[in-house]
């Protein structure tokens, strides 16, 4: 089991992955915006979205579980 977790803060500009999809090592899964700059973050380790614990349009804090992977 494995977490997708913000490494700065912003809003949860938009959720590329949706519960049930197998994402890969080092896929982009979400886009934070922060400062006008959009930040693409990845999945470190393969795996199925079992749960998203953020929707788009969240305010997201640094080190913060977007989503759980099985």
């Amino acid at each position: 089991m494995g977490q997708v977790i913000t490494n700065m803060a912003g809003n949860l500009w938009k959720v590329l992955v949706k519960e049930g999809d197998r994402v890969e090592e080092g896929q982009e899964v979400v886009i934070l915006e922060s400062m006008k700059m959009e930040i693409p973050i990845v999945a470190e380790t393969s795996g199925t979205v079992t749960e998203l614990k953020k929707q788009e349009g969240d305010f997201v804090d640094e080190g913060e579980v977007l989503l759980e992977l099985e």
